[in-house]
């Protein structure tokens, strides 16, 4: 693939984050929001630590106040060269000092806090024990929206990925399937979408014959057969953002049945992108598309939820799932991915990443949904 590189995010980018992060902490009710390594900390500050230790690193960000990062000694010329380093305040600490003295002192003696769900808990316990008065709520808990909304440069990335995507799926759909494991195709899937620019590849589902009535399963050692539906499913990050899509090929001449579940499953999959707009409430599109095959008959082998949100990491909040009565907003990006599973035979998903525009849903995965055929 050929196109122009996307333009770093700048400081700027990362204190306007930061800036917002802090007053929707405060709008929650939060005295401040504590982010540890983890994808949180790289959309916040561009920091990603070469390896997450025992030593704590922790962004610190409270209405008002400027953000700071302790960091250790040691690790803080690596902090000192992010992106958004020139937003915030290093405080770094040494061994044989107590780091969560330092980090007490930017806090006050109580309040609740936001910290990141993958914060370990040593530091947790940490915290709690240098300031027995404060209480914490876990980011997706406390401010499960906090990246939801992408705007124009991160929806460039995120169109960028899906494209890769698109790119892989017309070359796997080229490979020979019959005779090869699933592991063999899998493997293919995960050179495809390096070669089209992913720098971390999150999973490759092949999943064949009477291994496709598994949502779950990814790769095994089961030899693909003239005769199988498979369903491929496949993602991962492209210049830090996220791509994520599924499509059910049929090895030779599918059955009637087989086609008639795809048609289904494609239909259902239509009614939940056209379910997609500005107010209407997740749960809206998870009804949408579960509704066209629970109406032929099929609403009991759709065993999972319509979709879930995506970004910097490839499964985050929202969730297309009934009881999610959140509305959609412009600049939300998830995935539409109703399915039909029928065990020991063969399961069909068709998926999309949707972004909400001011009037409705755009795809950002082109390619075509009807039933292709393999060798």
């Amino acid at each position: 693939m050929t196109g122009t590189a996307a333009a770093p995010f700048t400081a700027d980018d990362y204190r306007a984050r930061m800036e917002r992060a802090a007053r929707e902490a405060a709008d929650a009710g939060l005295a401040g929001l504590l982010v540890a390594p983890g994808p949180d900390l790289v959309w916040l500050t561009g920091y990603a630590p070469t390896a997450a230790t025992e030593r704590l690193t922790l962004l610190v960000l409270a209405p008002g106040r400027d953000a700071v990062l302790v960091v250790p000694t040691l690790e803080a010329p690596d902090a000192a060269k992010a992106a958004g380093a020139p937003a915030l305040t290093l405080r770094d600490w040494t061994d044989g000092k107590d780091p969560y003295a330092v980090t007490a002192a930017l806090l006050g003696t109580d309040g609740r806090f936001g910290i990141s769900d993958n914060a370990w808990a040593m530091h947790l316990l940490g915290l709690q024990k240098a300031l027995p008065a404060t209480s914490y709520a876990s980011l997706t808990e406390a401010l499960p929206m906090l990246r939801a909304v992408k705007d124009a440069a991160e929806l460039e990335l995120m169109a960028a990925a899906g494209a890769a995507a698109d790119a892989t799926f017309e070359e796997i759909r080229k490979v020979p399937f019959a005779g090869r494991r699933e592991t063999e195709v899998g493997a293919d899937l995960a050179a495809l979408l390096r070669r089209f620019g992913h720098s971390q590849v999150d999973f490759t589902i092949v999943a064949s014959g009477p291994n496709g009535a598994d949502p779950h399963h990814e790769v095994g050692d089961r030899v693909i057969e003239r005769g199988d539906m498979v369903v491929l499913d496949f993602g991962g990050l492209k210049d830090g953002y996220g791509s994520d899509t599924s499509r059910t090929v049929h090895v030779g001449e599918p059955t009637d049945e087989e086609r008639r579940v795809h048609d289904l499953v494609r239909e259902a999959q239509e009614a939940g992108f056209r379910a997609v707009r500005p107010g209407v409430a997740c749960q809206e599109v998870d009804r949408a598309a579960r509704a066209v095959i629970a109406d032929a008959g099929y609403g009991d082998r759709f065993i999972h939820r319509t979709g879930h949100g995506i970004g910097v990491t490839t499964h985050e909040p929202p969730y297309m799932i009934e009881g999610e009565e959140r509305p959609l907003v412009p600049g939300m990006c998830f995935s539409v991915e109703p399915g039909v599973y029928l065990p020991g035979r063969f399961g069909v998903r068709i998926e999309d990443i949707v972004t909400v525009t001011e009037d409705g849903g755009r795809r950002l995965n082109d390619t075509t949904r009807e039933l292709v055929i393999v060798d």
